[in-house]
């Protein structure tokens, strides 16, 4: 893992992302300068602004990181942004962590040059693509992103890939006598109402994913997704999902006790 700093905080990239991407987001027109008149909001590297040191410096001299949709508890979040304030001293502020990468995407947009505007966001890859081809994301080299495979990150380093993980099913074994091994499985009559996903597929990365896993288990491609939609229309006519947004409180009060989502997320609840 690599580690940088905030917008003039311009530090991005102690937080990262994953099959989702962790991107920056360029500062407003107030972003801080260091000696020699270089803006933190258009430095690539630490070294274009004087180096880390000066980097740290700005970002305290802003004061705040201000992050969105990164819950404590997913990809060891709650321990990087711990360590990341006691490391330099900069408050991380985490709104709307439950939030889908849509949100992310229109908080960037409402706010665009706000001081309010996110500094970092955690991105499903499709999302990062989209954002990037819109302009929303500034560039940014970590200090390792040479040693980047290309396959996983933007040649302009508006986005890299941070983590990664598989769609997998979660199944509470102590509410669900017989759990689901296949997604095919999850047709049958047994699981009626106990199906859910995380979010909205056309704004959340794992349920976009979880569809694209339907798709390539009935005969779908990475370029032709509708066996997958089919596959989820087939699951909400028959009464097996529901539209309950899968969430850590959903999960242990078994409200949604089988839950399509990463293996790294789904593996938070296992005994």
């Amino acid at each position: 893992m690599t580690e940088t700093l905030p917008r003039a905080a311009a530090l991005t990239g102690g937080l990262v992302a994953a099959t989702l991407v962790l991107s920056a987001c360029g500062a407003g027109p107030d972003a801080s300068t260091n000696a020699d008149g270089e803006s933190a909001a258009t430095a690539i590297t630490a070294k274009d602004f004087g180096g880390m040191d000066a980097l740290i410096k700005a970002a305290k001299a802003e004061g705040t990181l201000h992050a969105i949709a990164l819950p404590r508890d997913w990809a060891n979040y709650g321990a990087l942004i711990d360590g990341f304030e006691k490391k330099y001293g900069i408050k991380v502020e985490v709104e709307n962590p439950n939030g889908a990468s849509q949100d992310e995407i229109n908080a960037v947009t409402s706010r665009k040059g706000k001081d309010r505007a996110p500094d970092v966001l955690d991105l499903g890859s499709s999302f990062a693509y989209s954002a990037a081809q819109d302009d929303l994301l500034a560039q940014y080299m970590v200090t390792d992103f040479i040693d980047i495979p290309d396959g996983q990150k933007d040649t302009m380093s508006r986005w890299y890939h941070g983590y990664g993980g598989y769609v997998s099913i979660g199944c509470d074994a102590k509410r669900v006598e017989n759990c689901p091994t296949t997604i095919k499985d999850l047709l049958k009559p047994e699981y009626k109402g106990l199906i859910a996903l995380n979010g909205d597929p056309t704004k959340s990365g794992s349920a976009f994913a979880s569809v694209y896993a339907a798709a390539l288990a009935n005969g779908g491609s990475f370029d032709y997704i509708q066996p997958g939609i089919d596959f989820f229309a087939k699951l909400k006519k028959d009464g097996n999902y529901t539209p309950v947004q899968a969430t850590s409180a959903t999960i242990t009060k078994g409200k949604t006790p089988i839950v399509l989502d990463w293996d790294y997320l789904n593996a938070r609840y296992t005994d």
